[in-house]
């Protein structure tokens, strides 16, 4: 007895899940509505309350309507309540808007151990909206639950009770998820720590304190705040389009390539993120040798070790050994680190704020150094480019400053709320960095050229010429003749003369040396785990693997520190910063693509929660960080577009198996209706005919070789749609028709084939083909010929079966429809031995075409053990047509114009490179005394068509009867199923016709003759011109509807096709398909 809850009572249900047919109210725990205005309150009584004491007491405590369950079980579950008193709250507590019982039955909860029976407190089986019905499984952010069914609520209730009595109470994901749980918590940061410390100490680096200064003096004070605004753009509209994807739902680590790969696909983001890791891996190194270089710097007077490049190598080892260690110890303790250096950084600005408004003392007017000066600020107010520098070249030099706005979103997967933390984070680092370097560009207290030398002043009477620093009393004039070593143009170290206490200046270089190579030494290592557990390039996926409660990438902290070790040695910054600027905006160009796009789109899953975007800006910022790559450096840029179109052509090619609902699925959706409607607006013309074919394959695995010859004329070139008909019970074909759809279609994908699944359900296999033939295809893409096999089996088979198979071939002649029967020797259909696979351990629905042999014809092959000699026969057969074909011919019998679908179908089989070394030979009747004229003439309608052709031959003999021997075979043949009324009397004859109208009467026989001799007779000239063929095309005889029966039109197709290759019986629908018109 399994026990589960209905309406609040426990109910025994036995195995077969019989329920009791009479349920008494009395027992059951008092349930009510509280009245207060919330409406989802539901209040429950705890079940052990005691009825039994109240209706003792009091007479009309029975407030219940009793109700038979069995007269209401076929449509809902209901309880009729009269609530009259409140003394039933004394009973439990309250807990917000639920109720909580005394014991562990939590009775708001409407999906636990009670199957789903209360919602809002009545009987039914609806679920209440629950945001664990959308996670995805396996989700860390919590337990996804399954919702019930539409069988579930739409089923009759004894089934979905039994089917609760045997299911299991806990799911395995649950119980995924409380080891989870049992494992400890994850270190998770908030914005601040997460990703505003890291944006702002990867986005204040070096350029800050040794170059910002230099690009003033070059471009001005205006235009400097130009380069620094246009940079900001750039970054702040990337932002914007961060912000919007990582609120479109939930952000998983991985950060730039997340974000790309889950909103163009696999192709971009798989490319684009193996090229982010590796330049976070050597921008680790760029940062490590700048802080080597400033370390060398201080040190040359008297501490050099080797020499500069080799003392530069050896502090940079060291250095990032170093930060391998704490990045290793755990995100924790780089976390802490980075606030440390968060700290060091920001004194180092405001020491040199601070000691702009210091009075200057004579030293450091000498250098140019006068504190806040109107005159100064207007004479760096222009720009004054020296040597070759220009613009854009100041530009270039400026922008690496403006990166790593992507560093919070780089470990988004370490975040509490990376919807909440990316975009706030970034937005203020952006902002607040921005500020930064604007105030640090308008101080406007140092001169231009400086001498350095305090005796350098003005004698009285000199001219100043409008000279600053002449009129503040020092004659710098020296500097136009000479070079001077102080001032803007001369002195990278002005922010540390400038500043209150210079070696804080320097331990500000450092901090913003080594929080950049910190956080990249860290965001490497999870982008590319990210991109390594998605499994897009295989051979990675051993640096995926994880340790610890925080999951670390330590094997890809390992391959980041090889990278950066190798490119420390280098040991010269200009070799690898241009390409490195490169890839960081190639990132920011996809990722503002990746937000135009997936707003083009318009699919309905683009609903990110930050709206402060604009698909046109988004695009415009995509654009813009196209052209300042070039501008940086174009032969960088150039290098980094080829090795994303290499990796984007590599993904494109492998297939990657995953589905991220990207916006790229969505644009081929709206371009594929686009395309389909453009298409109603065209008219048909014969010239642009194809065949677009229903190939009733069943399961496609099941007859490979009629998928096979059907898709060799389709590929590229038509429709395929492979079709299958489910009989039987409504309700079991439906279930399993839906359970399978998936799969197979599938199937025809891994086996690389272009065509479509598609199934109906319906009474019988005629039915179900004629909703085919009606329904298939869209606007134009309709069907317009009929694939199927010969029915081999049509002798052992019931009047009924082949009735349904002659009434498709009647029904799509009736539609319209060209029909193709195509026959082979050994039959099409191998279920049984996908059957006998799936007895001996193998996966049916994965079988497939092994990869080994996809350019030759083979399929798996089963041990003969397992399979008897005809079941490996019927196996080699199922694969002929995929297997190239040799030397031979496509032999074309071309006895009856059907509008010319005979002689285009196999035309393009030999378009393939399967069937090219096959060439056509065309067969058709004549008169034996003008067989050289009809030979000129078919010649001639061949060439018009353009359709090459190794022979023709034409049959003179076609209407002589066939020899006895033939004839006595087909009339063997027919006999079980002829009638023979002319040997009976007239009342049991018709009596007869009544009851097997499907038998061949003589009447019939002898009317259609003539045609029975022709088709006997053709099969012994097919097996005189033809025997050796690859493949015979024929033309098929059409059975006119009440004149010929169905067994004897089955014994037609069967002469006609007996003992001979591969035939295609083909009957086009009798309107052009060619025309030799232009």
């Amino acid at each position: 007895v399994v026990p589960f809850s209905l309406c609040g009572q426990s109910i025994g249900a036995s195995a077969s899940g019989s329920l009791p047919i009479n349920m008494s109210m009395n027992n059951s725990p008092n349930v009510f509505l509280d009245p207060s205005p919330n409406r989802f309150q539901v209040n429950v009584i705890n079940e052990s309350h005691d009825n039994s004491v109240q209706s003792q007491g009091d007479p009309d405590s029975q407030r219940y309507e009793e109700t038979s369950f069995a007269d209401d079980v076929s449509n809902r579950l209901r309880v009729g309540y009269r609530p009259e008193n409140r003394e039933l709250y004394d009973n439990f507590f309250q807990n917000g808007d639920a109720s909580k019982t005394d014991g562990n039955f939590h009775p708001y909860d409407t999906h636990s151990n009670t199957y789903y029976l209360k919602t809002f407190g009545h009987n039914t089986m609806d679920a209440v909206p629950k945001i664990g019905y959308y996670r995805n499984t396996g989700s860390v952010s919590g337990v996804k639950i399954n919702r019930p069914s539409l069988m579930d609520i739409h089923e009759q209730l004894a089934k979905v009770f039994d089917k609760f009595a045997k299911a299991d109470g806990n799911t395995e994901e649950a119980e995924s998820n409380k080891e989870e749980e049992t494992k400890g918590g994850f270190v998770k940061f908030g914005w601040v720590k997460g990703v505003l410390v890291r944006c702002m100490l990867n986005i204040w680096g070096v350029m800050l304190f040794i170059r910002l200064s230099w690009i003033v003096g070059q471009a001005g004070i205006g235009l400097g705040v130009i380069i620094i605004l246009l940079a900001t753009m750039v970054t702040s509209i990337t932002g914007l389009s961060t912000s919007a994807i990582a609120t479109n739902g939930f952000v998983r680590g991985g950060g730039a390539y997340y974000l790309i790969s889950r909103s163009l696909g696999p192709e971009f983001g798989g490319s684009i993120g193996l090229i982010f890791a590796f330049a976070n891996a050597v921008a680790v190194a760029m940062y490590v040798v700048g802080f080597a270089e400033t370390v060398v710097e201080l040190l040359k007077v008297n501490a050099i070790m080797v020499d500069a490049t080799n003392d530069i190598r050896i502090i940079g080892a060291i250095t990032v050994v170093i930060l391998l260690g704490i990045s290793v110890a755990g995100m924790e303790w780089e976390a802490k680190a980075q606030v440390i250096l968060l700290f060091i950084l920001l004194a180092a600005i405001v020491n040199f704020f601070i000691g702009t408004v210091i009075p200057s003392n004579n030293e450091k007017r000498a250098r140019g150094f006068f504190n806040y000066q109107a005159s100064i600020f207007a004479e760096n107010f222009g720009p004054d480019f020296r040597g070759d520098e220009g613009f854009f070249s100041v530009f270039a030099i400026f922008f690496p400053a403006a990166t790593g706005i992507l560093a919070g979103a780089n470990i988004s997967g370490d975040l509490e709320d990376p919807q909440a933390a990316i975009p706030k984070g970034t937005m203020l680092a952006i902002l607040v960095t921005t500020i930064a370097y604007v105030g640090v560009a308008i101080s406007a207290c140092v001169v231009r050229d400086a001498t350095g030398n305090v005796n350098d002043t003005v004698v009285s009477g000199m001219n100043c010429n409008g000279s600053s620093a002449c009129a503040l009393g020092y004659d710098f004039s020296s500097c136009k003749t000479q070079t001077c070593d102080y001032g803007l143009m001369n002195n990278f170290q002005v922010m540390s003369m400038v500043s209150g206490f210079g070696p804080l200046i320097t331990a500000g270089i450092f901090s913003a040396t080594l929080s950049s190579a910190l956080t990249s030494l860290v965001s490497a290592p999870k982008v590319f785990q990210a991109l390594c557990k998605d499994n897009i390039y295989r051979a990675l996926h051993f640096f995926a693997k994880g340790y610890g409660k925080n999951n670390e990438p330590i094997r890809g902290y390992v391959l980041t520190f090889i990278i950066a070790m190798a490119f420390i040695l280098i040991a010269e910054l200009n070799t690898i910063a241009p390409i490195i600027s490169n890839f960081f905006l190639a990132s920011y160009a996809l990722i503002n693509f990746s937000c135009f796009h997936a707003s083009y789109a318009k699919s309905p899953g683009w609903r990110p929660a930050f709206k402060y975007y604009n698909m046109w800006v988004s695009l415009f910022g995509a654009i813009l960080c196209c052209g300042v790559m070039f501008v940086i450096n174009w032969w960088a840029a150039v290098i980094t577009y080829a090795v994303e179109l290499f990796l984007y052509i590599y993904v494109t090619y492998k297939k990657p198996d995953v589905n991220w609902g990207s916006s790229s699925q969505a644009v081929y959706y709206i371009n594929a209706i686009d395309s389909a409607l453009e298409l109603t607006t065209v008219d048909d013309h014969v010239k642009n005919f194809r065949p677009q074919c229903i190939v009733l394959t069943g399961e496609p695995m099941a007859r490979p070789a009629l998928l096979d010859i059907a898709h060799s004329f389709t590929k590229n070139n038509g429709l395929c749609i492979c079709c299958e008909v489910y009989t039987g019970p409504r309700k079991l074909c439906v279930t399993e028709m839906n359970s399978g759809m998936a799969t197979k279609q599938a199937w025809l994908t891994k086996n690389k084939r272009k065509a479509f699944y598609a199934a109906v359900a319906a009474d019988s296999f005629r039915d179900g083909v004629k909703s085919l033939l009606q329904a298939s295809g869209l606007g134009r893409m309709r069907p317009n010929t009929l694939v199927l096999g010969f029915k081999k089996d049509w002798k052992e088979a019931t009047a009924v079966e082949v009735e349904n198979y002659m009434g498709v071939v009647h029904d799509a002649f009736d539609f319209d429809f060209g029909v193709v029967v195509a026959r082979i020797s050994q039959g099409f259909d191998i279920s049984q031995v996908l059957l006998v696979q799936g007895m001996f351990g193998f996966d049916i629905l994965l079988y497939h075409y092994p990869k080994e042999s996809q350019s030759e014809s083979s399929i798996s092959t089963i041990s003969s053990m397992h399979v008897g000699e005809f079941n490996q026969r019927l196996l080699e057969a199922s694969s002929q047509f995929k297997k190239k074909q040799g030397k031979g011919t496509i032999d074309v019998w071309w006895l009856f114009d059907d509008g010319g679908l005979i002689l285009l179908i196999p035309y393009m089989l030999t378009l393939r490179k399967k069937w090219k070394d096959c060439k056509l030979r065309i067969f058709t009747g004549g008169k034996v005394t003008r067989l050289e004229e009809e030979k000129l003439m078919m010649a001639s309608l061949l060439s018009k068509f353009r359709i090459k052709f190794a022979d023709i031959h034409i049959i003179g003999d076609i209407n002589m009867k066939p020899n006895k021997e033939s004839w006595k075979f087909f009339e063997e043949m027919i006999e079980p199923y002829r009638l023979h009324e002319s040997c009976k009397d007239l009342t049991t004859a018709e009596k007869l016709k009544r009851e097997a109208p499907w038998k061949i009467t003589d009447a019939e026989l002898e009317a259609v003759k003539e045609k029975s001799y022709r088709q006997v007779r053709l099969n012994e000239l097919l097996q005189e011109h033809s025997r050796a063929a690859n493949l015979i095309v024929l033309t098929l005889p059409v059975a006119r509807k009440g004149i010929i029966s169905d067994y004897l039109y089955m014994a037609w197709l069967e002469i006609l096709s007996r003992n001979l290759p591969p035939v295609l019986l083909i009957r086009g629908n009798h309107k052009n398909v060619l025309t030799f018109y232009s």
